[in-house]
């Protein structure tokens, strides 16, 4: 990704060690999430679990919390709601994971302009995020 040298620099979400630990150890999402619940990356685990289950409303509601919580990290981060969030960076990508599929949620139930404004902001994040997660 080339940065916008008129815009602002790239968010860059610091990295929560412990959280990622215990995702990379394969505990449940759910308990991460509940012992680290600012950290996107496991509800993004519950939101893709239940998406793929075919658990859409569960999938809707996972990814509006892990959307939310990352939108409050960006913005504890410098973010003034646009500019690059790249997915290169691996702290983001659990924010940018629940907006995927939160884009893909809303489109299955018909919220077609939820899922156009999270395709777009993935687009404006970064658009190898919306190849990575499907979005494309």
């Amino acid at each position: 990704m080339t940065h916008n040298l008129l815009g602002p620099q790239p968010t860059l979400l610091p990295a929560h060690p412990a959280a990622q630990a215990g995702l990379d150890a394969g505990n449940d999402p759910a308990t991460v999430a509940a012992e680290y619940p600012f950290f996107s990356a496991a509800w993004a685990a519950l939101a893709e679990n239940a998406f793929e289950s075919g658990e859409t409303i569960a999938a809707y509601a996972y990814a509006r919390t892990g959307y939310h919580r990352g939108l409050d990290a960006l913005r504890r981060n410098g973010w003034k709601g646009f500019g690059e969030v790249p997915w290169a960076h691996e702290p983001n990508q659990g924010f940018l994971r629940a907006v995927a599929v939160l884009a893909k949620a809303a489109g299955k139930i018909g919220e077609t302009e939820e899922y156009d404004r999270c395709r777009q902001l993935l687009l404006d994040s970064d658009p190898a995020a919306v190849e990575a997660t499907g979005l494309a």
